[in-house]
């Protein structure tokens, strides 16, 4: 069977999302494009997707008969409302972050996929298909013992003049909200948020760099270091302390060089080259459940809580208290 998919939003992600699927990716053809400029769409298709057909809106290509299932990359503003109809019409729907801009928006969705009593939409928390992380876990599992305690850090080079402050949770460490549950099987009770000296690189709209602190139900303390415009590259750091050792994500392949007196490595700049086979894993893994009519992956329910925890990172954030989080009960679909 070939799915066949639809993609709403032909802007970076969904671009790159399409050629993945039409190039890298087995089992899935994308037979439907959306894009509130049309001309993304056309565009899209001329060059990834010829024999797709270009809806005028987003719900006219959920509701089509020769789509499958639905793949979610529009502005995040857009993607309670998409997740919302694929649920409706039964379809599987994989859906970028944010799941919604809101907790209650998320949590409407959650309703609605209990509601139906199967699992339909897979959130792209692409990081727990990576193989760096994934070893990570397994050595945390198989070696360190208890974990105590994880140190960590995002940076990215540069950001541009429309990232603010509260993007710093929303759009960049909502990723490691995830991944640390994902990581301990754990939730988080609290967070704090503090700020360093201000680097001169960023512009007056962002507090830069910013360093979250966060506790679990079982005591695990975490603190990330943010830094969005740290100049040099795009920096994924992780370590986790345990009761019998510490490990350290690995850092990406990359050729070591001796050349005019130094000894050196490239690091990356662009986040969709540092998690490029992650992408195209969790893709896959969403294309081989849709022929069960199921899915697997980050749930709705794992989007919902990451809404909630960023909610309360940026209560910290503008209020420079500790702010306690507190989740409802997790509806049995999601055990």
């Amino acid at each position: 069977m070939t799915v066949k998919i639809g993609v709403i939003g032909t802007g970076m992600i969904g671009t790159d999302h399409t050629r993945r699927i039409q190039d890298v990716l087995t089992g899935a053809e994308v037979v439907a494009l959306s894009d509130y400029l049309p001309e993304n769409a056309e565009k899209l298709r001329a060059t990834h997707a010829r024999r797709a057909e270009v809806f005028a809106k987003g719900e006219d290509l959920i509701a089509s008969d020769n789509v499958d299932a639905v793949l979610v990359c529009s502005t995040g503003s857009t993607h309670e409302e998409y997740v919302l109809a694929a649920i409706a019409a039964g379809k599987p729907v994989f859906c970028e972050k944010p799941l919604a801009t809101t907790a209650e928006g998320a949590k409407r969705i959650v309703d609605a996929e209990a509601l139906g009593g199967k699992r339909l939409v897979q959130v792209g928390f692409m990081r727990r298909f990576d193989q760096g992380y994934n070893m990570l876990k397994r050595t945390m599992e198989e070696e360190l013992g208890t974990p105590l305690m994880i140190h960590s850090a995002h940076r990215n080079p540069a950001v541009p003049e429309q990232y603010v402050t509260p993007m710093a949770i929303h759009d960049t460490f909502i990723h490691e909200i995830d991944t640390f549950r994902w990581l301990l099987d754990d939730d988080f009770v609290s967070a704090q948020v503090v700020f360093p000296r201000k680097t001169k690189h960023a512009h007056e709209k962002v507090a830069d760099p910013q360093i979250v602190l966060l506790e679990t139900t079982k005591g695990v303390r975490i603190d990330c270091e943010i830094f969005v415009n740290c100049r040099y590259g795009y920096d994924i750091q992780c370590q986790i302390v345990g009761e019998e050792g510490v490990a350290n994500l690995p850092e990406p392949m990359a050729i070591t060089t001796r050349k005019e007196a130094r000894l050196s490595n490239a690091i990356l700049t662009d986040w969709k080259d540092r998690f490029k086979t992650a992408f195209d894993a969790e893709l896959q893994d969403f294309i081989d459940r849709v022929p069960s009519g199921s899915t697997g992956g980050p749930s709705a329910w794992d989007g919902y809580v990451a809404a909630i925890s960023s909610d309360a990172c940026v209560e910290a954030q503008e209020t420079g208290k500790i702010i306690e989080i507190s989740l409802p009960v997790r509806p049995a679909l999601y055990d």
